[in-house]
C-alpha cells in the first residue's frame, strides 16, 4: 500500500448522489462547542446608579438568583457620609449543561453624596485595574489559566424622576465610555406611563447623540440571518434605552402565576413585552449579545489599555537606559 492511498480521503456520497472526497474539517464547530462547554464561561456584569434605583432587584430578575442576601441598608445619614464602594459578587450558575460563571460588581454610595464630584473615579479606577492584572497574567508565564475579571458590560441606571440625563449621569457615561460596553437603562418604569416612556427614551437618546456619549452600540446583522432573528436586532435597536422593571414576586395575574408588581390599580408583569423592556434587555445582555459584548471588551477596550500601557512600559524602560 502506497503512502497516497492509505491516506486517500475516503468519499462520501452527495445529496445530488456524486462522490466527493470528506476531510473532516465540518466538524471543527461541534469540536469547539464541546470544548467550550466543558470549559464554562465567564461574565462579568457591573450595575451603576444612585441608591433606590432597583439594581439588585433587576439582577436577581435577569439570573433568577439572590446576590444581596446579606445586604445591609444605609439610612439618610449614613448615607450622606458613605464614599462609593466595590462590591463583587460570584455565582456559578448551570442551565442544560452549560455552566456560566457570573460576577456582578455593584457600586454602593454612587451618586449619594451631597457633593458627587469625580464619585464615578473609584469605578473607572476598579475597571482600569482588572485590565492592569489581566495584561500581568498574560504577560506572565503561566497563561494557561487566567482568570478573566475584566468588566464586559456596564448597566447604568437612569432615574425616571426627571426630564432626561442629569450631569452626573453624562459625566459618568463619558468618563466609562472608553473602558467598558455601557447600557444606560431608564429604571423603575413603572412609575412612567407608555407615552412618557416614549418622551423620556426620545430625550435620553437626543442628549446620548448631544453630548457625544459612547454607549453599547448593536451589531448590524449579517446578510444570511434568518428574518426572525433580524427582526429581533430591530427591535432590540428601536428600544433602548431599555425601560425595565424588576421583581421577585410571584402574583397571580389571568390565572396564571408570574413574576410582577402588585398596585391596587392592577399588576405589572416583568415579562410582559407590553409592561417594560424586560425581557429584551435579557435576550440582549443573555441569549443573543453576551459575546458580543465580550468580543469589544477584549478587542477594543482591553487592546487600548494594553496599547497604552505597552507605550508607558517602553518608555520608561528607555528613561531607565538613558539614566545608566
Amino acid at each position: 500500500m502506497t503512502t497516497n492511498t492509505r491516506y486517500k480521503n475516503r468519499p462520501v456520497k452527495a445529496e445530488d448522489g456524486e462522490e466527493k472526497e470528506y476531510v473532516g474539517f465540518a466538524t471543527l464547530p461541534n469540536q469547539v462547542h464541546r470544548k467550550s462547554v466543558k470549559k464554562g464561561f465567564d461574565f462579568t456584569l457591573m450595575v451603576a446608579g444612585e441608591s433606590g434605583l432597583g439594581k439588585s432587584t433587576l439582577v436577581n430578575s435577569l439570573f433568577l438568583t439572590d446576590l444581596h442576601k446579606d445586604r445591609k441598608l444605609l439610612n439618610a445619614e449614613e448615607r450622606i457620609h458613605q464614599t462609593v464602594e466595590i462590591t463583587k459578587h460570584t455565582v456559578d450558575i448551570e442551565e442544560k449543561g452549560v455552566k456560566l460563571k457570573l460576577t456582578i460588581v455593584d457600586t454602593p454610595g454612587f451618586g449619594d453624596a451631597v457633593n458627587n464630584t469625580e464619585c464615578w473615579k473609584p469605578i473607572t479606577d476598579y475597571i482600569d485595574q482588572q485590565f492592569e492584572q489581566y495584561f500581568r497574567d498574560e504577560s506572565g508565564l503561566n497563561r494557561k489559566n487566567i482568570q478573566d475579571n475584566r468588566v464586559h458590560c456596564c448597566l447604568y441606571f437612569i432615574p425616571p424622576f426627571g426630564h432626561g440625563l442629569r450631569p452626573v449621569d453624562v459625566e459618568f457615561m463619558k468618563a466609562l465610555q472608553d473602558k467598558v460596553n455601557v447600557v444606560p437603562l431608564i429604571s423603575k418604569a413603572d412609575c412612567l406611563t407608555p407615552t412618557e416612556i416614549r418622551k423620556m427614551k426620545d430625550r435620553v437618546r437626543e442628549e446620548i447623540e448631544k453630548f457625544g456619549i459612547k454607549v453599547y452600540q448593536f451589531p448590524d446583522c449579517d446578510s444570511d440571518e434568518d428574518e426572525e432573528f433580524k427582526q429581533q436586532d430591530r427591535e432590540l435597536k428601536e428600544s433602548t434605552p431599555f425601560a425595565v422593571i424588576g421583581s421577585n414576586t410571584v402574583v397571580e395575574a389571568r390565572g396564571q402565576r408570574v413574576r410582577g408588581r402588585l398596585y391596587p390599580w392592577g399588576i405589572v408583569e416583568v415579562e410582559n413585552q407590553s409592561h417594560c423592556d424586560f425581557v429584551k434587555l435579557r435576550n440582549m445582555l443573555i441569549r443573543t449579545h453576551m459575546h458580543d459584548l465580550k468580543d469589544i471588551t477584549c478587542d477594543v477596550h482591553y487592546e487600548n489599555y494594553r496599547g497604552v500601557s505597552a507605550k508607558c512600559t517602553n518608555v520608561n524602560v528607555v528613561t531607565d537606559m538613558y539614566c545608566f
